[in-house]
């Protein structure tokens, strides 16, 4: 079936839907004529401070984790993001499934205004019954305005009370330069927001493991088969490590994509907006992609702590057992691995009582000049304070031993 219809997916050229002889609609973000093309094969392996050649007016490169941008093209620029739009939207309901507000299961019956949307959709009908897994697989895959806006009123009763918590939420994350004007990226006034910000709020979805049963997926279906839903992220299907997560294509807004990709324990967000054509959008996301990967990894770093104890003042012994436990997960530039170094900052005045576990200092981890965090030293064992016959007896030895 799949085989097949990457026949018909080639030869036709879609501007969100097409109905074939079988009467099975594919439902899609938008021109899928060309998806069948591979990604070039070659491996960006530009040095860090190289400048890409991304046809785009925007592009970014973020670490999620850490909020680091490697790479910035433009990338405070404001911009229509067309569809996606979408990732705020389903950030919103991600976090509402994380808060039990409803499930997978919860069954969400089509309003008429949700049906209303147009352009990309899956052709809801007012009344029309459809789990939460469907619309997100219709919402995620097809990018369905429809499915959308019904998810939207299911998290906050209407599209516009919905608008309202997307902005509020962009505000909490730092997106100072987004305002959301609808739930699903259709073109409106004032409907603005920036590379940068895309890829706060790109990042912020895809730390939610469940978007990955959809923004990985190639193709799906709905109805029993009777819609094809065909995901328009050619990187799904062409790029090593690829877990989504959204196109969006409009007249204005021109070619856009937020991808995000893992390898190993690197996680990155690649944004590009207002791209010439969609080749363009892809190629330069890959670009993006193979450089981050290519120049930057994570470095776990165990603290070398060589004391074992440390001097305490009024405890019924002199010294406590002491131990460094944990690591400082590092974002670095592939070449600078070997530039790390720690030194040991001790409280000060230390005294007992002392309880195990209790903090007495820090092993501080730098890379260069940069403090890049630090592990606790903590007490490995209790230490009592001196009690006054145990005093006593100290007094006594000192004057002995003179």
């Amino acid at each position: 079936m799949k085989r097949l219809l990457s026949v018909f997916l080639m030869i036709f050229v879609l501007s969100g839907s097409v109905v074939c002889k079988a009467e099975t609609r594919i439902a899609s973000e938008c021109d899928i004529s060309d998806l069948e093309v591979p990604l070039s094969q070659s491996v960006e392996a530009s040095a860090v401070g190289t400048v890409l050649e991304i046809k785009a007016k925007s592009a970014v490169l973020l670490e999620p984790y850490t909020g680091k941008v490697l790479y910035d093209q433009n990338g405070d620029e404001k911009l229509p993001p067309a569809s996606i739009t979408k990732v705020m939207s389903l950030l919103l309901v991600m976090e509402a499934l994380d808060r039990k507000e409803f499930d997978l299961d919860t069954v969400v019956t089509a309003s008429e205004h949700a049906c209303s949307m147009g352009g990309s959709q899956i052709w809801l009908e007012p009344g029309e019954a459809m789990t939460v897994d469907e619309l997100l697989k219709a919402t995620v895959i097809a990018s369905a305005n429809d499915a959308c806006v019904a998810l939207g009123e299911l998290v906050a009763g209407s599209e516009e009370g919905f608008v309202k918590l997307m902005n509020e939420r962009a505000a909490e994350l730092g997106m100072n330069s987004t305002t959301f004007k609808n739930c699903t990226g259709l073109d409106a006034e004032g409907h603005l927001t920036t590379a940068n910000d895309v890829a706060i709020m790109s990042g912020e979805l895809i730390k939610h493991e469940l978007i990955k049963n959809y923004s990985t997926v190639w193709m799906d279906s709905l109805r029993n088969g009777e819609s094809e839903l065909v995901n328009t992220n050619k990187l799904v299907r062409f790029y090593d490590g690829t877990t989504g997560l959204k196109t969006g294509t409009t007249s204005i807004a021109k070619y856009c994509l937020s991808a995000t990709a893992q390898r190993g324990t690197l996680s990155l967000v690649a944004v590009v907006l207002a791209g010439e054509t969609s080749q363009d959008r892809f190629e330069g996301a890959k670009k993006l992609l193979d450089y981050g990967f290519a120049n930057y990894a994570f470095e776990e770093i165990k603290a070398d702590l060589k004391e074992k104890e440390v001097l305490v003042a009024n405890g019924e012994f002199n010294t406590v057992k002491v131990e460094a436990k944990g690591n400082v997960s590092f974002l670095c530039e592939k070449a600078q691995k070997g530039e790390i170094s720690q030194s040991v900052e001790w409280q000060k005045n230390l005294k007992a009582p002392i309880k195990k576990g209790q903090t007495l200092g820090y092993v501080n981890i730098y890379s260069g000049n940069e403090n890049i965090g630090r592990i606790p030293i903590t007490a490995a064992e209790n230490l009592k304070k001196r009690d006054f016959p145990l005093s006593f007896g100290y007094i006594l030895n000192g004057m002995f031993k003179i």
